[in-house]
């Protein structure tokens, strides 16, 4: 089995990787297994955040990695909270602070207006020094309800109404998020080119 880091410190996306890379063959370790520091997340798109934070864990750890940027936008905030979504709140950010302060700023808008998605970019390299990683973004797209539904996922998922189920994304069982989401679209084209890369 091939070993790959997993460069990322949120318990609810490394649970969601661990659950959709299961069937194949890859052994998924989490940075913090090797003490690897959080990378510091400079970049201004999702796309320069995640290639940083696998090159970081590369770096650290001398195996391949795999890492995700991802957030959501919201099309009246002008795609905020975007790639800060995670700190969208500020210093001492919690998911129900960022969650409290995204009703706040829709406080009124009609539900034509709260179109939002989720997105996600991984990036997977071989190598710190990688010239060529594999980069692929899958988008979730759905609306921001108005008050918090469903005990599940975590993140803006309480907020998020997807339209194909008809329910929170927080509402959804795990493996229909997982086979579903923004994470899920962009992981599926992950593994198909790192297949192809391996292949060759």
């Amino acid at each position: 089995m091939q070993k790959v880091i997993l460069a990322s410190g949120n318990a609810g996306k490394l649970r969601e990787f661990q659950r959709i890379l299961a069937e194949f063959d890859l052994d998924v370790a989490p940075q913090s297994a090797y003490n690897v520091p959080d990378a510091e997340e400079t970049g201004l798109s999702f796309v320069e955040n995640a290639i940083l934070k696998a090159r970081n864990a590369c770096a650290h750890t001398g195996f391949a990695a795999i890492s995700d940027d991802s957030g959501i936008e919201v099309d009246a905030l002008n795609g905020q909270p975007g790639i800060y979504s995670a700190r969208f709140s500020g210093p001492g950010a919690t998911d129900a602070k960022n969650n409290a302060l995204l009703l706040e700023k829709l406080e009124g808008l009609p539900e034509a207006e709260r179109t939002a998605r989720y997105q996600c970019v991984l990036v997977y390299m071989r190598h710190a020094t990688d010239p060529t990683p594999i980069i692929c973004q899958g988008a979730w797209e759905g609306t921001i309800l108005t008050a918090p539904r469903g005990e599940g996922g975590f993140g803006y998922d309480p907020l998020f109404w997807v339209p194909s189920h008809q329910c929170a994304s927080a509402e959804l069982p795990a493996e229909v998020k997982n086979s579903i989401s923004h994470r899920a679209i962009a992981m599926q084209a992950l593994l198909a080119q790192i297949r192809a890369q391996q292949a060759k």
